[in-house]
Parts: structure tokens; sequence; C-alpha cells
């Protein structure tokens, strides 16, 4: 692995465009979420000199933690971790995005939150495309009418749908939780959800294939800052 910070970042644009090459795809159509969670703030200042504003984290607490340390930078928070539903007032005061919505309960409390803040939130859709137990998700026949439901919680803008694939080093396995979610967000836009339109999906060891099928958004971490401790 490349040393240097930007060196690491600049391998995984290389590997980015090279994907997109081969599925014929345009490198502008995926974003590089950075997932900086368990990496301290210096580490973070580190990765906004190199041009990055945006980063994943598993916990709310962790944000809370690291954000006045770096509350000079521009930086947006997105949680991407499974959100306790007593976090949620957290979550709606300290991140500009939730990619981990999969309950009822979750929306209504970030929804009540969020109407006293004067805030809207942008989400996006976690759904279990994995046989694993330990995935968290909808199940992917329960998305129409979770999106249905959505409509009664305006604080909500949904933007996309967020899957984790199988832990596996099987490449059809892994391959067909993307392909799952892709066609699952068709099926909702083709439904008038017009909005879920994003698909996050892909992280270190399989961006490259979720890229190939359809993800818009790849959720980097220790491949971009490091194996972790």
């Amino acid at each position: 692995m490349p040393f240097s910070f930007q060196e690491r970042l600049s391998s995984i644009q290389a590997r980015i465009n090279a994907a997109c090459q081969r599925c014929g795809r345009n490198p502008s159509e995926i974003v590089l979420l950075p997932v900086s969670k368990t990496f301290d703030a210096p580490i973070v200042r580190e990765a906004v000199a190199a041009g990055l504003h945006r980063f994943g984290e598993n916990r709310v607490q962790e944000v809370r933690d690291k954000a006045p340390l770096l509350e000079d930078l521009s930086i947006e928070w997105v949680l991407i971790g499974h959100l306790q539903t007593n976090k949620a007032k957290d979550a709606a005061q300290l991140v500009g995005e939730v990619q981990s919505l999969d309950r009822l309960s979750l929306a209504e409390a970030l929804d009540k939150r969020l109407t006293k803040l004067g805030k809207t939130l942008s989400v996006l859709i976690q759904v279990k495309t994995s046989p694993e137990p330990s995935k968290f998700g909808l199940e992917p026949t329960e998305l129409l009418r979770f999106l249905e439901q959505l409509k009664d919680y305006p604080t909500l803008r949904p933007a996309g749908l967020m899957t984790l694939a199988i832990h596996s080093d099987d490449e059809a396995a892994v391959r067909s939780c993307f392909r799952t979610l892709r066609e699952l967000r068709d099926q909702a836009v083709q439904a008038g959800h017009h909005t879920v339109q994003r698909l996050s999906m892909g992280m270190s060891g399989d961006f490259e294939w979720a890229i190939e099928e359809g993800s818009t958004e790849v959720r980097i971490g220790s491949l971009l800052f490091g194996e972790r401790g």
C-alpha cells in the first residue's frame, strides 16, 4: 500500500477510474466517502487538506467527540452505522446525512427531533441484501411500502439506498448483493420515488465490483486511512 495519504487516495481513484472504464461508466458518477471511524482528528484534518470534506462514521458518539476538534473546517459527517433510536436526537443535530435508516421507529424519532430543530435530513434506506444475521436493514420486499410510509415524516429526504454485501471471497455472491440493490432502486424509481437515485455500496474489499454493478458511492476506510488498530 502506498505510504502517504495522498498516494493512497490517488491509488483508490485510479482503481475507481479503471472499474468505470471496464463497465463503460463515467468516473464523475462515483463519489468516494472516506470512512474515518476509529481514526482520530489529526488524520481527518490531513484528509481535509487533501480535498475531502464528507466523512463516514459508524457511531454518533465518535462524531460528537471529533467534531469540536475540527470545527474550524468545513466538514459534513455522514452516519453509516446502525443507529439506535435513542441516539436519533444526537444524530439529527450532528450529522448531515444518515445512510442507515432501516425502520419506522427511527424515522419517527429523527423526524420529531428535526422538526424541533427546524431542519431536514438526507437519508438513505439500508436494505439487507445479505443472508448474514449480523447485517441490519429492511427486507427487500418491504422497501416500497417503507418509502410510502416515509411520506409521513416530511423532515426526512430519501435520496437513495445503502447495503453491505455478504462478507465473502465469492465474487458472484458479493455481486448479487449489489445487483439486488440496484434492481430495488430501479423498481422504487419506477414506482414514483424519483428522489431515490443514489446507491451507497462497496467498501475497501469489494468497491470495484460494486461500481461495476451500479454503485454511485463507495465507502472506503482502511484502504485510504491505513489499517485500524
